[in-house]
């Protein structure tokens, strides 16, 4: 029995509808001056796509300038959310899914994203999913993707004070990074096709279960 239950945002949860890459963008044109390189955001890590920028521009790495690019960033995101009029929805069978796992006062619930956590909450707020996630990995607290798991696990513990086996956790996501995270924390994953890649590229990773959406659970 899955008991842990740990969500990505874009592409399996939602769809800002662009207002997450523009937010990049304009605090880019902000904190460097241009637009800066061209993003892949599928998986990515907000720490690994400021540190892209970083490198792009020549910049050493500086934490008050990390911090500024991130507070303008999170300005912008939280205005195109409201006010841009960006296409964004929740993706189909989040809401159903979330409330059923709701039910069970055995099965926790968080997120494992890329997100830095003031985005990860500007983005669950706005479509209304931020009561179900009260913990989570996050973007900020490493690059790397696949060092995300554990610092989600034990925040889990830290919430629910119990712990957690890999086998009791559930990796729910919509990309390869996605399930490269999930076998390095020993965790099965299901793949879900709502974002940029098709069933048939994520089975190339070998997930634990590929569906085509959240639907199917």
């Amino acid at each position: 029995m899955h008991r842990l239950w740990l969500f990505d945002i874009d592409g399996t949860l939602v769809d800002t509808g662009g207002a997450g890459l523009t937010a990049l963008t304009e605090a880019s044109i902000a904190c460097f001056g241009d637009a800066g390189p061209e993003l892949d955001l599928a998986g990515s890590t907000d720490l690994g796509i400021i540190r892209n920028f970083l490198d792009h521009f020549g910049r050493e790495e500086d934490p008050d300038f990390v911090e500024w690019f991130f507070s303008t960033y999170l300005e912008r995101l939280e205005w195109n959310l409201a006010h841009g009029g960006f296409p964004g929805k929740v993706l189909p069978g989040a809401v159903a899914l979330l409330e059923r796992l709701e039910q069970d006062p055995d099965i926790h619930v968080g997120l494992l994203t890329g997100n830095i956590a003031g985005g990860a909450a500007a983005k669950m707020r706005h479509f209304g999913l931020d009561r179900h996630f009260p913990f989570g990995g996050y973007g900020c607290d490493f690059a790397d993707r696949n060092k995300l798991g554990p610092v989600a696990v034990a925040r889990a513990t830290a919430h629910t004070g119990r712990t957690f086996e890999p086998e009791e956790i559930l990796v729910v996501g919509d990309t390869p990074k996605d399930i490269a995270c999930a076998k390095a924390l020993g965790a099965p994953c299901i793949a879900v096709a709502t974002g940029r890649f098709t069933i048939e590229e994520l089975r190339e990773h070998a997930p634990y279960r590929v569906i085509a959406s959240l639907k199917e659970l």
